[in-house]
């Protein structure tokens, strides 16, 4: 009856949450906010500048800036918006399903300092004068043109000046209205252009004693009305420069999207298949852990009113690995218990108590790299670091509980007690328990040496460093404009889209291209370069133009200097915080030649990762930087699984390590003992990514292949390297210095 109540328990569970999941994992992410290039929207950086010499751009006055913006785009009816305080004098903004992003950015990056001046430029009345919300978009009675009206707070004040206008008689008698007036700018020589800065200059021929004023010119109903919003809206207290920009355009977004959310389904079936074929039982319970693990995941975000981005999905696809990666970890260790003719029972008793100190390490180190990258990332950077963060808290919590308890319900319920093949272990791969044999591990029935070959993997890690550095001599790496500043435009076209054509076009517009690549699946996209920043006029033109051609609206990033050296620093700064972190934290966990070895590894890893992106010629963006980062937390989660079997195996031993053959033999059966775990591990992350570099949006192709090449090239410095390297520092002085990992007992006092 307990044996029947224990699995009744176990389906119940699947059950609920079975009917939980599909009941309501579609309004939880239709309830998700999207960021801006999953659905089309843009983003902006301003740095806030003073108005004058006498204003102090501090807490207080950024807080009014945002309180301003928040007004303006909520007349635009964005519900999406995200506007943040950045350091001492910044601001960003971001702005998701932006139907008409000209009119958004307008809107924003006017200061909306009105003013009233005579031809001289004198100032007469200015936005104060002006009662609040009074604009709006009327026609004028005679032409029935758009115009926009609004009222003044004193007629007496505004009869004053028009009479003294109107005293000077014509052509001075003109009363020139504008709108973000600038020390230098001048009626007499806006007037001889076309498209003047100011608004209008309306003659006025007699004194006005009212309070109502008309705007005329050649507006069109939305021009009027978003005049009439941004009066409303009221002035910015400071001026705003735009250091970066980046909109997205809104089929961009939804293809990017689709195919993401494509990409991520193929690749957790894939998993859920090689999880099952490889490890029979448990694997079926660690893909039902996994689909709770993407459910809570998808719950948190919605609850953190979180906003979804590409990375974002990348790093939940990623956090199935990691969460994949501690059942692995659990199960192989059962496996071996299993080996050694132990019970089921036993087995699974001693194979989660030996994992979890493991899997807990691992993860700490790898939460290390992504509190980093949330601290030092941008915002699409900080959006992946967050969802990265979240899946390693969620995957422990599942993969290590959640898993534990469902396989636990069968394996007390007696059912699996004569069916160790459930697990994956064969009849014959049993050891018999009373001879208390050392197993000796093997790989495909093969006993393998790979400590033995030291010397050849660091001649042919010393062959492949030399060209390494000769391909990043020789070709350097290909940066984006996150580095180098400028102007980068991605236009989605159709069949016929060529160079050629795109080059036409720019022609059109006089506006030559640095660089002009066709991508894309179908060969429909182009990436324009620019090694200049576009001004706000070209990005106009240029949208303008591609809907007009092709329908769909191009996305266009803009990056200043300031920003680019600001990323590379930054970049660079993340890259060491984080290896000092790991290295405290590998030194108090392990010893300080760990630690060296370690991340000796990991530059190994990103060397590698940098080589790769060098002979490609694949651009190197800032999503790239955090690609990098989330390989040596994922990096050093591998290698800290090998150094932990290492130092397991040296406490068995139960005496101290005084010889490098006695060293190099358990560095050996570490390294087998722990190989299979490595390869399922780092096959399960692969088939993800590798769903993500084929099926997925173009946009993170390159994020992809980072993560592709970071992790072949860490499973191989983890296994091959890493332990290599710590057997050549540690087994010199082996003699003076053993190494004796075993706890130390507390001496009492001195025995009677």
């Amino acid at each position: 009856m307990q044996k029947r109540g224990r699995i009744i328990a176990f389906l119940l569970i699947v059950l609920i949450f079975a009917g939980t999941i599909s009941t309501t994992v579609s309004g939880i992410s239709k309830k998700i906010n999207l960021g801006l290039d999953l659905q089309g929207g843009f983003e902006v950086l301003y740095e806030v500048e003073p108005v004058d010499d006498s204003q102090k751009v501090d807490r207080s006055l950024l807080e009014a800036t945002v309180q301003t913006l928040n007004d303006r785009v909520n007349r635009l009816g964005i519900s999406e918006t995200v506007i943040d305080i950045e350091g001492e004098d910044r601001v960003r903004v971001q702005l998701a399903g932006v139907e008409d992003q000209t009119e958004a950015r307008e809107m924003l990056s006017t200061s909306a300092r009105l003013s009233f001046r005579g031809v001289d430029d004198t100032e007469y009345l200015d936005g104060t004068d002006i009662k609040e919300g009074s604009a709006k978009q009327d026609f004028d009675a005679q032409s029935n043109q758009p115009m926009v009206t609004l009222q003044l707070k004193s007629a007496d004040k505004f009869g004053e000046v028009t009479t003294e206008i109107a005293n000077k008689g014509i052509p001075n008698n003109l009363l020139v209205i504008w709108m973000d007036y600038q020390d230098g700018d001048s009626f007499e020589a806006e007037a001889e252009k076309s498209e003047p800065k100011y608004i209008s200059a309306p003659q006025v021929s007699e004194p006005l004693q009212t309070t109502n004023v008309q705007i005329t010119g050649d507006f069109s109903i939305e021009e009027a009305q978003r005049l009439a919003d941004i009066i409303n809206s009221g002035s910015l207290p400071v001026h705003m420069e735009e250091l970066y920009s980046t909109s997205v355009g809104a089929q961009f977004g939804e293809q990017a999207l689709n195919q993401t959310v494509f990409a991520g389904i193929i690749g957790m079936i894939a998993i859920f298949i090689f999880m099952i074929v490889t490890y029979r039982f448990p694997g079926l319970i660690a893909g039902i852990n996994v689909a709770i693990y993407v459910y809570f995941i998808l719950v948190i975000f919605q609850l953190m009113n979180g906003v979804l981005t590409l990375p974002g999905i990348a790093a939940l696809i990623l956090g199935i690995g990691m969460a994949v990666d501690a059942n692995v970890l659990t199960f192989e260790r059962i496996k071996e218990e299993l080996k050694q003719g132990k019970s089921v029972s036993a087995a699974f008793k001693a194979g989660g108590k030996n994992s979890l100190i493991t899997i807990l390490d691992a993860n700490i180190t790898t939460l290390l790299a992504a509190a980093v990258l949330f601290y030092f990332g941008t915002s699409s950077v900080k959006g992946f670091a967050t969802m990265l963060i979240v899946s390693i808290f969620v995957s422990f919590l599942t993969a290590v509980y959640g898993t534990r308890l469902l396989l636990g319900l069968w394996v007390n319920s007696g059912f699996l007690r004569n069916r160790k093949s459930w697990f994956g272990v064969k009849k014959s791969q049993i050891q018999d328990i009373a001879k208390n044999e050392e197993i000796e591990t093997k790989f495909f029935n093969k006993n393998i040496d790979i400590v033995k070959h030291r010397k050849k993997i660091f001649i042919a890690l010393t062959a492949l460093l030399v060209i390494g550095i000769g391909s990043l001599f020789t070709f350097k790496l290909n940066p984006g404009i996150d580095f180098t500043s400028g102007s980068r435009i991605e236009v989605l076209g159709d069949d016929d889209l060529t160079t050629e054509s795109i080059e036409t076009d720019l022609e059109e517009l006089n506006l030559e291209a640095k660089s002009i690549v066709i991508s894309g699946e179908d060969e429909d996209i182009a990436v324009i370069r620019y090694d200049t920043v576009l001004s706000e006029e070209d990005i106009k033109a240029v949208k303008t133009y591609f809907i007009d051609k092709y329908d769909n609206e191009p996305s266009v990033s803009v990056v200043s200097p300031i920003v680019g050296e600001e990323l590379v620093r930054n970049a660079m700064f993340a890259l060491a915080i984080a290896a000092v972190g790991m290295i405290l934290y590998v030194t108090v966990r392990f010893e300080i030649f760990f630690a060296i070895t370690a991340i000796i590894a990991l530059l190994h890893d990103v060397f590698f990762m940098l080589v790769v992106f060098s002979f490609t010629r694949i651009e190197f963006d800032a999503t790239i930087v955090a690609a990098i980062l989330t390989i040596i937390g994922y990096s050093i989660n591998n290698t800290i699984v090998v150094f932990d079997r290492i130092r397991e195996n040296i406490r068995l031993k139960n005496k101290p390590i005084k010889s490098t053959k006695e060293l190099a033999k358990v560095i050996n059966n570490s390294l087998m003992q722990t190989f299979m775990r490595s390869i399922n591990t780092t096959t399960t992350t692969l088939i993800a990514v590798l769903a993500f570099l084929i099926l997925g949006a173009q946009s993170i192709f390159g994020f992809a292949i980072a993560l592709v090449v970071g992790l072949v090239a860490g499973t191989y410095s983890s296994l091959f390297l890493a332990s290599q390297l710590w057997l050549a520092f540690r087994g010199k002085n082996l003699k003076e210095k053993p190494i004796d990992f075993r706890k130390k007992k507390r001496v009492e006092g001195p025995q009677v």
